[in-house]
């Protein structure tokens, strides 16, 4: 199966898009796209995401759109049917990390333990959400993991920042992160694309922080 971290390897940055209004799905994942963050993971927490998502499938080509918050076998379900190439959870549980393996799309499982890494890699999952990041240890917690369990891949997210991006980018054991830096409240609320365009052109160019992930 593809790796979400090979789905655009030159986009260090996964913006997280909670969409309120079906209608701003596609000019949003045009201005990130056209800011060089390809990925666009849209969080299934609104009742407009899965439209949001068929919207982005349907009418950005370039733009390789994902569902985030996904928690159950039915939120699977509906992800694949909108058109999602790549799935996201907060956590996992047997049942739900079953139906992310069954849709055959590349995913990323949440965790934010030791207990839970250990638990994915001894069913051969390497890639994993770390959730949330910066309240669960952060930089220090996933630079302590890379010794002992070099298998593991990380997207760290919650929390981060364009700050805090590069350390996170420069360990061997991260991928990517995801974000919502990119995606101020007032310029969506606006609908003032340029901006986003703007701040999502400055996420990607963090790219020459990234080191390549351990395989």
């Amino acid at each position: 199966m593809t790796s979400v971290f090979d789905l655009a390897p030159e986009a260090p940055v996964v913006p997280v898009v909670v969409i309120e209004d079906a209608a701003d799905a596609v000019p949003l994942a045009r201005a990130l796209v056209a800011g060089g963050l390809p990925l666009v993971e849209v969080t299934l927490r609104t009742p407009a995401a899965l439209d949001a998502v068929r919207a982005i499938a349907a009418e950005v080509p370039d733009a390789v759109v994902g569902a985030g918050t996904v928690v159950s076998a039915a939120g699977v379900a509906d992800a694949v049917g909108a058109g999602a190439r790549f799935l996201v959870s907060p956590g996992w549980t047997e049942r739900l990390l079953g139906a992310m393996r069954d849709s055959g799309l590349p995913f990323l499982p949440g965790v934010s333990t030791t207990s839970e890494v250990v638990a994915l890699l001894e069913q051969d999952v390497e890639d994993m959400k770390f959730f949330p990041a910066e309240a669960a240890g952060g930089v220090p917690y996933l630079k302590s993991l890379a010794g002992p369990l070099p298998r593991a891949r990380f997207c760290p997210t919650g929390g981060v920042s364009l700050a805090s991006a590069p350390a996170y980018l420069s360990l061997p054991n991260v991928g990517c992160v995801g974000g919502t830096w990119m995606l101020p409240s007032d310029a969506l609320a606006a609908r003032d694309w340029a901006r986003v365009e703007t701040l999502a052109r400055e996420a990607a160019a963090l790219r020459g922080a990234v080191s390549a992930p351990s395989r």
